[in-house]
């Protein structure tokens, strides 16, 4: 007598009903590669790549009609969803953020605000329009987003919106899959690899080929892995030896930057040691690189296995992370409730020092010049130190002047900075501004350009849907300018 309970699986995104009977013609081969896929694949319904819950079977409790629905919509190839009708409660929530902040671009509108930059949409409207400011509400059938106060507007101004509107849509989608409780294997890291295997830095194929990881074979998964990748890959293909930035032409790095890399490269590629166990294995080791990344935000948060992949890169190296900015710590209570500021700990620091011999992060929700004044990392060595500024918005209006004060500070180091941009827009008003306000004290390491490493996966502002960009776009790094003494032959 065959067993005909039904048990629900999960074979990739897909959710199927299978019965023991359907796996008796497996069965006879118990070697079978299929026969043993299945299952391990009754066993559990993977909801995300951290968390497993139980198969839920007809003797089991079954879930509300509501999850059902929305675990058996959230399908690879129905992952199109309107926002205001998702059934994700997160994406609902933001489409009622964006109709209730977000303005229809229409010419007809009056503008609403100064434009940021030449694509902005309001730079097509007039102060003194026929029409007062309205918010979206229309969603495009296309896309799925509010992008217009009325289908009229939208289908009059439909031309415009097609620059975006495949954008959009993947955005939509990419949204979706995050929250479609399939198995992720692009965030399956991969760990050390023995030195003699280099690591390609062309590009994306190149590296995650040469570093092992899974086989990414869709566009989406590699969207969704550079999203996290980008921020330590974008600094390790800069300070790393076999970086595809360069002093050729085109390769964008000036002479002062092949300088200051090259010291720091001194110490992250050293000879081998002899280093070994026991005590006549001992060798003296050198201080840890630090990396002072300001103005932390959503980098801090990542998982520490993301950041790991930067200490994979330089195996012979020990990397001390700093994350510092008011927002370092937003969001995270839960995680690590802030310590109390006491004479031992004045700056209510975070420590985390057990993620790898390699790496010790540490977080400080402060801002630099405060840290700086206090000289709490001093001495500022170009050998051991660097500093990143991912997005920092240093031209933007409405937090370059959060910046003026520490600008000065950060030239005074003579240490390497790196800064990336949103857009070649948002680069190019940063690195102006840093030219403006320097005052002439300032050496250019690497020419504005697009990032080899940027994500690959787009985001829109909830706050205007128009403003599309993606993490890390461009990069580019200057330094305080050093002045070299040089000897001369003084005749008596």
């Amino acid at each position: 007598m065959h067993r005909t309970s039904h048990t629900k699986l999960l074979f990739g995104p897909q959710i199927r009903k299978i019965t023991f009977r359907a796996l008796k013609p497996y069965s006879q081969d118990s070697r079978s590669d299929q026969f043993r896929q299945l299952c391990r694949r009754t066993l559990y319904s993977v909801q995300s790549y951290t968390k497993y819950a139980p198969i839920h079977t007809k003797f089991q409790k079954s879930k509300t009609p509501s999850e059902n629905e929305e675990i058996s919509v959230m399908r690879s190839n129905n992952l199109f969803h309107p926002f205001s009708r998702s059934p994700c409660l997160e994406i609902k929530k933001r489409a009622a953020t964006m109709k209730k902040n977000a303005y229809c671009p229409h010419p007809d509108h009056n503008q609403t605000r100064m434009p940021t930059s030449p694509n902005d949409p309001e730079s097509r409207k007039v102060t003194s329009g026929s029409l007062a400011p309205a918010h979206v509400n229309f969603e495009c059938p296309d896309c799925g987003i509010p992008v217009a106060c009325s289908e009229e507007h939208w289908a009059d101004d439909y031309e415009a919106h097609l620059e975006i509107c495949d954008t959009l849509r993947q955005i939509n989608e990419d949204d979706h899959d995050l929250r479609s409780g399939r198995f992720f294997p692009e965030f399956t890291y991969p760990t050390y690899q023995i030195e003699e295997a280099m690591v390609n830095m062309t590009n994306w194929d190149t590296l995650l080929y040469s570093r092992n990881f899974n086989a990414i074979n869709n566009e989406r998964c590699l969207r969704q892995a550079t999203k996290l990748l980008t921020y330590p890959i974008t600094i390790g293909s800069i300070l790393h030896e076999l970086s595809p930035y360069n002093i050729k032409r085109g390769g964008r790095l000036t002479v002062e930057g092949l300088k200051s890399l090259s010291a720091l490269r001194y110490n992250l590629h050293p000879p081998k040691a002899g280093a070994g166990p026991g005590i006549k294995g001992l060798r003296p080791k050198s201080p840890p690189v630090r990396i002072f990344i300001l103005g932390a935000r959503a980098e801090s948060s990542l998982p520490r296995d993301v950041w790991m992949q930067l200490a994979y890169l330089f195996p012979r190296t020990v990397f001390h992370i700093i994350f510092i900015g008011p927002e370092s710590m937003a969001n995270r209570d839960d995680e690590f409730p802030l310590p109390e500021r006491t004479p031992s700990n004045p700056f209510g620091v975070i420590v985390e020092d057990r993620i790898s011999p390699q790496l010790k992060v540490s977080t400080y929700v402060e801002y630099y010049q405060t840290l700086h004044n206090a000289g709490h990392f001093y001495p500022y060595d170009p050998y051991f130190d660097c500093f990143m500024l991912f997005h920092p918005g240093l031209g933007h209006p409405a937090g370059s002047y959060e910046w003026e004060k520490s600008l000065p500070l950060l030239l005074e180091t003579k240490v390497p900075i790196l800064a990336t941009g949103y857009s070649q827009y948002d680069m190019e008003r940063d690195y102006d501004w840093v030219k403006k306000h320097s005052q002439g004290e300032v050496d250019i390491l690497m020419e504005p350009g697009e990032n080899r490493f940027r994500s690959l996966r787009w985001d829109i502002n909830d706050l205007d849907p128009q403003d599309i960009s993606c993490g890390n776009w461009g990069v580019w790094g200057f330094r305080g300018k050093r002045y070299e003494a040089q000897k001369k032959n003084i005749e008596a």
